[in-house]
C-alpha cells in the first residue's frame, strides 16, 4: 500500500466518522425530546391516578 492509498483510505474513514457523529447528535436530540414527553404522560397519569379517575380502557361502554 502506497502513501496515496492510505490517505484516500483515511479521508473516508474522517468522512464515516463525521457522518456517525451527526448522526448520534441527531438521535440524542430525539431522545430528549422523548424524554421529556414520556414524563409529561407519567405526570399526567399520577395526576389521573391520584385524582380516583379511572382509566378510560378500564371503564365499561354505557351500555353493558
Amino acid at each position: 500500500m502506497d502513501r496515496t492509498d492510505l490517505e484516500e483510505k483515511l479521508a473516508h474513514l474522517i468522512r464515516a466518522v463525521e457522518d456517525l457523529s451527526d448522526v448520534v447528535a441527531r438521535q440524542a436530540g430525539e431522545i430528549a425530546v422523548l424524554e421529556r414527553r414520556v414524563g409529561l404522560l407519567m405526570e399526567r397519569a399520577a395526576e389521573e391516578a391520584a385524582l380516583g379517575g379511572a382509566p378510560e380502557a378500564s371503564v365499561r361502554p354505557p351500555h353493558w
